[in-house]
């Protein structure tokens, strides 16, 4: 009732000349993201995530940190299209209605460590730019050469009329408190993070991008994974169970990303740009979670041992060798669609669909634009 009501109060604010607007045609999507949206670019590289991520939808592994579909799967799906496929796999991928270019691990800025050290992925974000604007190039080069590959690759005006996606930056966090930083000394280097962030949507920009859809980062400090690895007093869990400080860093984030997409919408004239306030959404999710039949949302779903069924060195997936025989010591439990955390980091299928419905309307974004409207520029 409450987000009805939210609904309703952002529909009259919205102008008039929004509202007259009809929807957008989006005929593909361009991703950039970390795990949160990543479909299987990581996995095409480094190997598949074991069972069993994917059950719940594909039946098997699917590039996923989750049982099933994510919220950009979600997204197409509310666009009529289909998936869209990672851009560094090989094996039965088709671009014509565009490309995700998310990894697991990826960062913003690029990491001094290798992936095998910290497990960050080496696609940051520039580099995902730079695949992205070198298949803006090549992917026409190609298509002039007809047969098969004219119907897989998109046409050239598709980049012009595409939504860009983007949802990166947790991982960011995350690697300052794998070094053992302070919450103050993490915020110290996110203006960092925010320029470089903003230095790849001009570019996109420049290539001729012009609806985006921008995600905020979520409240790190809900993720059992931080809560059961990190040093925590009573006194700094909130209300919800969630570690306040690491939370903190979320909305210093957040907050600073949200001045830089202000300021993004006076120098990008022509830009459509959705800020789209991810955060409120999973908090939300982890306040309600009872009510909405998830039941404990620090419960992972897929894990083994610990307060939370989470260990990080057993996460989700992880075998054992007994009596000479592979067993699966970190399983799922018997029903995903229960649970809102898939595995201590990521959210279950049900989750992201539930998340898919509160912002498809453009309830969290500024300005309160549905996603089918995300084109038009709001004046």
């Amino acid at each position: 009732m409450v987000s009805m009501c939210m609904l309703l109060l952002l529909i009259l604010l919205l102008p008039v000349s929004i509202l007259s607007l009809p929807d957008c045609t989006f005929q593909a999507v361009f991703n950039f993201g970390d795990s949160n949206s990543d479909a299987g670019g990581l996995s095409a590289v480094f190997g598949q995530f074991p069972p069993p991520n994917g059950d719940t939808f594909f039946h098997s592994p699917a590039g996923r940190h989750s049982d099933g579909r994510l919220l950009i799967d979600f997204i197409a799906e509310g666009l009529g299209l289909p998936y869209l496929s990672p851009f560094l796999d090989a094996i039965g991928t088709n671009f014509s209605h565009g490309a995700n270019y998310a990894t697991s691990g990826s960062t913003v800025r690029r990491q001094n460590t290798t992936i095998f050290q910290s497990g960050y992925s080496p696609i940051s974000l520039d580099v995902q730019y730079a695949e992205f604007s070198d298949f803006l190039k090549r992917s026409q080069i190609i298509r002039e050469k007809g047969d098969v590959f004219k119907s897989l690759l998109p046409e050239k005006y598709k980049f012009s009329s595409a939504l860009y996606t983007f949802d990166i930056g947790q991982n960011d966090l995350t690697a300052g408190y794998k070094l053992n930083m302070t919450t103050e000394q993490v915020k110290l280097y996110v203006p960092d993070v925010i320029s470089q962030f903003t230095t790849v949507i001009k570019n996109v920009y420049a290539l001729g991008g012009r609806a985006f859809w921008i995600h905020n980062t979520g409240p790190v400090g809900c993720l059992p994974y931080i809560m059961d690895t990190r040093p925590i007093t009573a006194a700094q869990v909130d209300p919800h169970g969630c570690a306040a400080p690491f939370n903190g860093v979320s909305q210093y984030f957040n907050q600073k990303l949200k001045e830089a997409v202000i300021q993004l919408r006076k120098e990008l004239h022509s830009a459509a740009i959705s800020y789209v306030d991810i955060y409120s959404v999973k908090y939300s999710l982890i306040a309600q979670a009872k009510k909405l039949g998830f039941g404990d949302p620090f419960l992972v779903c897929c894990g083994h041992g610990g307060k939370y069924n989470f260990n990080n060195a057993r996460r989700c997936g992880t075998t054992e060798m007994v009596k000479g025989k592979e067993i699966l010591i970190a399983n799922s439990c018997k029903d995903p669609s229960s649970r809102s955390s898939w595995d201590g980091i990521h959210f279950t299928e049900a989750a992201n669909r539930w998340m898919y419905s509160q912002i498809a309307d453009g309830a969290f974004s500024d300005p309160p634009v549905p996603l089918k409207m995300a084109c038009h520029i709001n004046k």
